[in-house]
């Protein structure tokens, strides 16, 4: 933990500002005391949260795109390994590739918790700086940044509540400090999530997002209203953790913990909202491959903004021979094109059939292929999308009304192009199961499904018909070297 909290909020205002969300430069040096001297300087430090946070090591890359999506089997691998993930899909992690990519997972991460403590630990005694709700809006999304953040660590690398709850897990630091702090348990660290959500929740109650006169789109659509805030801070209030993203957060840890009331109560807020409309079949099957709407832009609850990705991007699902892909016949099992997938708009949006002449007939992954100049919208990586919300709310309310739960999961379904309806009564079917075909479908490249299995203590549904587990062995990842020898783990 030491060497992680030596990075410091100055080092990441010296990286490039996104004007998406503020139109502020980073001064070259700059003390903390000074830093914090002015509401400016506390946007640009929350500015460098998200900025850092979306870079090619955490969710503009690896945390999102990469690993997560190899250890659910989404990708096929090369017999050459360009990608070198190889060993990461059959789960050997003590490869050196495997470790490198944690390492800078987990760096990354705490770093950027670092920066949120220290953000929270100066805002409350500057608080005339700002008005009220601007106060409010601020300290609210950093304590949701730092639940999120811990959420998906423990998610990577603790048990799963259902398996382990108290098994120690992760360390939940909550103060910028140079300290060890000790590990959590996976109860302790959901506990200690759900507190920052609940406390940020409260905070935005009054975010700009939820008013009747906020509406989402297409930057510059008609009616859309997201880029019409004087000040970018208040701007794109999508590309931050708003007040219906901690929502959506809260969802996730309450499903995770089991607690299916909450968990459906706040998917529902998210859902009922109507803020985020269904993605319009045009616009995800356009003939012009640079306007097509490839990530469901209004259904992003959340996102993180990638357009310094862009040719990350490129250069992992679209380059033919090197990058990652999917086998031709492992895409089309997994979307069903045989039977109720025939129409699946997200297969036909997502993918591209390819030649490649050392391993055949494969699918290229499109889903982040854009054109910066000519695209409807900005590079996003999603992060809550309102898929999810209906498979918690699915599964929240299963147990005590079936009936409502197939209505969730047959609703997402129709809006992706499949009208057969699943119910209790359907031949040979499992909700579980189905959940998790859905999982992948929606969420493919986005880092989800992994997770999902490990909550749901799942065997893992590889090409082929292969399976892997369920296995603490393979759900457990091993934390850092670093980390457990100064952290005396």
């Amino acid at each position: 933990m030491m060497k992680n909290l030596l990075y410091t909020a100055i080092l990441l205002l010296l990286m490039t500002s996104c004007n998406e969300w503020l139109d502020i430069q980073p001064e070259a040096s700059v003390s903390e005391k000074e830093l914090f001297s002015t509401r400016e300087g506390f946007y640009e430090a929350l500015n460098g949260i998200y900025t850092r946070s979306s870079q090619a090591d955490l969710y503009g890359g690896e945390f999102s795109v990469g690993t997560p999506g190899v250890l659910a089997q989404n990708y096929s691998n090369s017999v050459y390994d360009y990608t070198h993930y190889e060993k990461t899909s059959l789960y050997e992690y003590t490869d050196q590739d495997f470790k490198n990519r944690r390492n800078g997972i987990w760096g990354a991460a705490y770093n950027a918790i670092a920066n949120c403590n220290l953000i929270l630990e100066n805002i409350d005694e500057q608080k005339n700086l700002f008005g009220e709700n601007e106060f409010k809006m601020i300290k609210g999304e950093v304590l949701a940044l730092r639940a999120y953040l811990h959420f998906d660590m423990l998610r990577m690398f603790g048990s799963s509540y259902l398996t382990g709850a108290a098994d120690p897990a992760i360390p939940y630091v909550t103060s910028y400090s140079n300290k060890v702090t000790e590990l959590s348990t996976v109860s302790e660290v959901c506990t200690l999530a759900i507190a920052d959500l609940e406390a940020a929740k409260e905070l935005l109650e009054n975010d700009l997002i939820i008013t009747e006169e906020y509406v989402v789109g297409y930057p510059g659509g008609e009616d859309v209203t997201e880029t019409d805030n004087p000040l970018l801070f208040f701007r794109n209030r999508r590309h931050r953790l708003n007040y219906y993203a901690v929502c959506g957060e809260l969802a996730r840890v309450y499903l995770y913990v089991a607690d299916y009331p909450k968990a459906l109560l706040n998917a529902e807020i998210v859902i009922n909202s109507d803020k985020f409309p269904w993605a319009d079949v045009a616009d995800l099957l356009e003939a012009d491959p640079q306007l097509k709407d490839r990530i469901m832009y209004g259904e992003i609850i959340f996102g993180w903004y990638a357009d310094a990705q862009e040719t990350n991007l490129y250069n992992r699902f679209n380059s033919v021979v090197t990058g990652q892909y999917i086998d031709y016949n492992a895409a089309r099992s997994f979307y069903e094109v045989g039977g109720v997938g025939a129409e699946d708009y997200r297969f036909k949006a997502w993918f591209t059939q390819v030649a490649s002449s050392n391993d055949g007939s494969r699918y290229q992954i499109n889903k982040f292929l854009r054109d910066e100049d000519i695209n409807l919208h900005p590079l996003v990586i999603p992060g809550i999308r309102l898929g999810e919300m209906y498979f918690i709310a699915a599964e929240s309310a299963y147990s005590t009304d079936p009936g409502k739960a197939w209505m969730y999961l047959n609703t997402l379904r129709f809006h992706r192009g499949i009208g057969n309806e699943l119910s209790d009564d359907t031949e040979n079917i499992d909700f579980t199961t189905e959940v998790l075909k859905e999982y992948r479908k929606e969420t493919f490249a986005e880092g989800q499904l992994f997770f999902a299995y490990k909550r749901l203590n799942a065997t893992i549904i590889g090409q082929n018909n292969t399976s892997y587990g369920p296995d603490a062995e393979i759900f457990n990842i091993p934390l850092p070297e670093d980390e457990i020898e100064f952290g005396n783990r």
